[in-house]
């Protein structure tokens, strides 16, 4: 990132921007502790949309990149089940009208999700705000694009709060 930064001062102030968002709303800390656990570092890079209403630009860390002699995050990881209904279902609902359909507008839905303290050494980063500063270890406190389970954990989410309003709109 630091060599595209050099190339694009618009890219790095929005990269940064980002990172200092990403850091004062919770979803990532310093590691302030040594850990003896089995840690995970995920590269992350910009993805820019330009045409974007909401985000022009966000990080997308990489759950596959494999290190040396190792595995990726993305190879250990569970994917979870298949919640979400197959096609034959979806289109009998469609044809019998049936009214028991749940709906959500869910606003960057992976960041709403909050990981186990014990799982985030699996969500390490490394990031520093200039090219003068110290690199710093970050814990990574929520759901991550890039990572195998990650949409599991949204679509979980979102039946475990189907099910919990479902006794007061039946």
């Amino acid at each position: 990132m630091e060599n595209k930064f050099k190339y694009d001062a618009g890219l790095e102030w929005e990269y940064k921007s980002f990172m200092e968002e990403y850091e004062k709303s919770g979803q990532m800390s310093p590691n302030k502790e040594l850990d003896e656990k089995i840690s995970y570092f995920l590269p992350h890079h910009a993805v820019r949309r330009k045409d974007s209403i909401t985000t022009k630009l966000r990080a997308v860390f990489d759950g596959s990149c494999k290190p040396p002699y190792s595995n990726s995050l993305n190879s250990v990881l569970g994917v979870g089940q298949i919640l979400q209904l197959d096609i034959f279902t979806l289109v009998r609902f469609r044809v019998n009208e049936i009214i028991c359909a749940f709906a959500a507008d869910v606003k960057q839905m992976y960041r709403q999700i909050l990981i186990d303290p014990d799982d985030q050494n699996l969500q390490k980063i490394v990031w520093r705000k200039s090219l003068y500063s110290n690199i710093k270890e970050y814990k990574l406190s929520t759901a991550t694009y890039g990572t195998a389970l990650a949409s599991f954990m949204a679509t979980r989410c979102l039946h475990q709060i189907s099910l919990d309003c479902e006794p007061q709109n039946p």
